[in-house]
């Protein structure tokens, strides 16, 4: 087996996983608003990920270039589209059920697609495919469908301020995703997680303590927070390094189209525990998504030069 499909069958195991591991974040997030407000469930969830991953930092320690005030800088740049995407996802999970925001934040692949576009010539091979534009341009009707068909129980669509919130969040990630490769790249997947799970529960912390409750943690079961320990460790920690090896290995832009595959394991979940149901029309916008979500996998990533750490 040749270099090149090492790091393909790497990249797509990787991103195979997070797919799977990334179906389940919006159920956790809605079931935990009942007990935290958005600031603070962003909080502990993100410092949970930072105690999490430090451990694994440690043991990587002087592995690979130095983490030195350059890396610390590189990493601070995605990490403020990051935390406006961590508080904007939840507080969309209180305009729609968490399968529908699971649709609609997959249209993040359009700003992604852009951003690689500018940001990253390695990749325009992938985007200028065809399979690329046509399943990207199909997850998109899919995903708006989805979210434009929900009905309020009075037959009208969402609410305008849950919309621009939910798209809100859709672009921030697609900006953190983008601006985390070249970090990523450079330091390895586990300690640029590392350095990216301390800076964000940092910025996370003064906002939950302004506008948050603090003390929730004490104020609630001890049920509650082992969900939010099990979702924070899976859906974060583990989850970003896979996606960090995913993006390195076979760039963003791939990465983030097979996350439309993401809604599916969501929505049956959620139908199941929350009750949550779709009409017709978003039915047929979901297939939609899938039908492009498979065109988006017929594309072949060009060779990424091989980078300083491999795990």
């Amino acid at each position: 087996m040749d270099q090149h499909t090492r790091q393909l069958s790497r990249g797509y195991s990787a991103v195979f996983a997070t797919i799977a591991i990334w179906s389940v974040p919006s159920l956790f997030q809605f079931y935990l608003n009942r007990f935290y407000d958005p600031w603070s469930q962003n909080f502990y969830r993100y410092a949970v990920a930072c105690l999490a991953i430090i451990p694994f930092v440690l043991l990587q320690f002087g592995r690979g270039p130095k983490i030195d005030a350059r890396a610390v800088m590189a990493c601070l740049v995605p990490c403020l589209p990051n935390v406006v995407h961590q508080i904007t996802q939840v507080v969309a999970l209180f305009y729609m059920g968490p399968g529908v925001y699971a649709i609609f934040i997959r249209s993040s692949v359009i700003f992604t697609a852009l951003l690689a576009l500018a940001l990253f010539p390695e990749e325009r091979s992938v985007i200028r495919q065809w399979q690329f534009q046509v399943g990207t341009l199909l997850g998109l009707v899919g995903a708006f469908g989805v979210i434009w068909f929900q009905s309020n129980g009075q037959d009208r669509h969402i609410a305008l301020p849950g919309l621009f919130i939910a798209f809100t969040a859709s672009f921030c990630w697609a900006l953190y995703a983008s601006l985390m490769k070249r970090p990523s790249a450079r330091l390895g997947p586990i300690r640029s997680f590392g350095i990216v799970s301390i800076i964000t529960s940092t910025l996370l912390l003064p906002l939950c303590l302004l506008f948050g409750n603090i003390a929730t943690p004490l104020q609630v079961s001890s049920h509650v927070n082992v969900i939010l320990i099990i979702s924070a460790v899976s859906c974060i920690t583990l989850a970003h390094v896979l996606y960090y090896v995913a993006i390195r290995e076979i760039g963003v832009a791939l990465s983030q189209s097979l996350q439309l595959l993401c809604p599916m394991g969501a929505l049956g979940l959620s139908a199941f525990i929350f009750h949550e149901r779709l009409t017709h029309a978003q039915l047929i916008s979901a297939a939609i998504l899938l039908v492009g979500a498979f065109l988006a996998m017929q594309t072949k990533p060009a060779a990424l030069p091989e980078t300083a750490e491999n795990i």
